[in-house]
């Protein structure tokens, strides 16, 4: 299942990379999900200590 969170804010006009989906990881519980936008929240525990996976 492909989970994708625009919660935390709209994309970032100066980033094209913000209007696309993005993987993260969830430092706080380890989940992983692809986000859009600025400062994406996890989804499952909505924490929003999250690192961009490359």
């Amino acid at each position: 299942m492909i989970v994708v969170c625009a919660v935390g804010g709209p994309p970032d006009m100066g980033d094209p990379e913000s209007f696309f989906p993005t993987d993260y990881v969830c430092r706080s519980c380890g989940h992983k999900f692809k986000g859009i936008g600025v400062g994406p929240k996890c989804p499952s525990c909505h924490s929003e200590n999250v690192e961009r996976v490359k």
